[in-house]
């Protein structure tokens, strides 16, 4: 989890910016959920500001260190990723009672905070920022590590618009399931799967083993949000919402929004079928699917130039050519008028 600039930062509180954990000072809160909070804090060592992520401590000793071993291992494990698409993770560790995670203090907005202001991406920027989020996780799946909870809220877009997925695995707990319906966007584990209800493939709604194509399909159950500004399946309780994922087809996007190419909406349905292995092989087949899209739409917006341009030239042309004809027209009624004049009756 990293910070955002949309809430406003609280005050630093008494103390606060004297606390230590690691060699990072705790400068101010940025938030805080059930799981733990997150501090924008300071590495004095490479001067530069990190956002600190915190675990809450468990009831229970052991669930606390299954808890802690499970939070260090994850961040680790995402550690050691480096893409532009993924947010960068500093250090892990447990000190002095506190298990924290450092990682790159990213200034934006996630994508859950942006839907949810009515943010409405074109089909353009959509392909580009699914195509980049594809491309991160073709990095991570290459490296060993699946996301398993691919949702808006792990998707952070910076200023730039580029954006950054953050959260690699690390939200991973012991095997529980958290039912709380006043948290729409929960976080449901079974069996020690992770995924959010409405993002979830239909391997995890089940129970099933989690692969990388997992990610694929939430990736594209987070394309068709925003493309249609509605997720793919909506129940008024999980068990519903769980059946709905394991067996029931959404409309394609291009059903819902006219506006949406078909050849754009065909990524997003193969990328959500129910069975793993009609989707994407990969993260970086979808990428691909993506890029030719995008390519594609750059040669067509090409080609519609260069026709622009020819007709402009061939209307330029043809007046040049009308111009030349009157031209030659006037000059050849001036000959006419000076033969007649020659010949006529005065000049005998």
């Amino acid at each position: 989890m990293t910070s955002n600039t949309s809430p406003p930062i609280v005050p630093t509180a008494p103390g606060l910016a004297k606390r230590r954990v690691g060699r990072f000072y705790l400068t101010s809160e940025l938030g805080k959920g059930s799981n733990g909070a997150v501090y924008l804090g300071h590495d004095p060592v490479i001067d530069r500001d990190v956002a600190i992520k915190t675990l809450t401590a468990a009831t229970g000793m052991a669930d606390r260190k299954q808890r802690e071993q499970q939070f260090i291992n994850e961040a680790r494990a995402a550690g050691r990723l480096s893409h532009p698409n993924i947010v960068t993770i500093y250090d892990a560790s447990s000190e002095g009672g506190t298990t924290f995670i450092a990682m790159e203090f990213l200034q934006g907005q996630d994508l859950r905070e942006q839907l949810a202001d009515g943010k409405r991406f074109d089909i353009l920027e959509t392909a580009r920022i699914v195509s980049r989020v594809a491309s991160a996780l073709a990095y991570a799946h290459e490296n060993g590590v699946i996301h398993r909870d691919i949702k808006p809220a792990n998707i952070f877009i910076l200023p730039n618009k580029q954006p950054k997925v953050v959260d690699f695995g690390i939200a991973r707990a012991p095997n529980r399931i958290l039912s709380d319906q006043a948290h729409p966007e929960q976080t449901l584990f079974n069996n020690n799967i992770l995924g959010t209800p409405n993002y979830m493939s239909p391997e995890q709604a089940t129970g099933q083993q989690v692969t990388a194509l997992t990610d694929v399909y939430s990736l594209g159950a987070v394309m068709y949000e925003m493309l249609t500004q509605q997720k793919p399946f909506q129940a008024p309780d999980i068990d519903k919402l769980l059946q709905q994922i394991a067996q029931k087809i959404p409309k394609a996007p291009s059903e819902i929004s006219a506006n949406v190419p078909v050849s754009l909406s065909n990524i997003v349905m193969k990328a959500m079928q129910k069975n793993p292995a009609a989707r994407y092989a990969s993260a970086a087949e979808m990428e691909l699917a993506l890029e030719k899209f995008l390519s594609r739409d750059k040669r067509l917006k090409r080609k519609r130039l260069i026709n622009r341009d020819t007709e402009s030239r061939d209307d330029g042309t043809k007046s040049g050519e009308k111009g030349t004809l009157f031209w030659l027209s006037c000059c050849a009624v001036a000959v006419a008028i000076v033969i007649v004049l020659i010949k006529g009756p005065w000049f005998k």
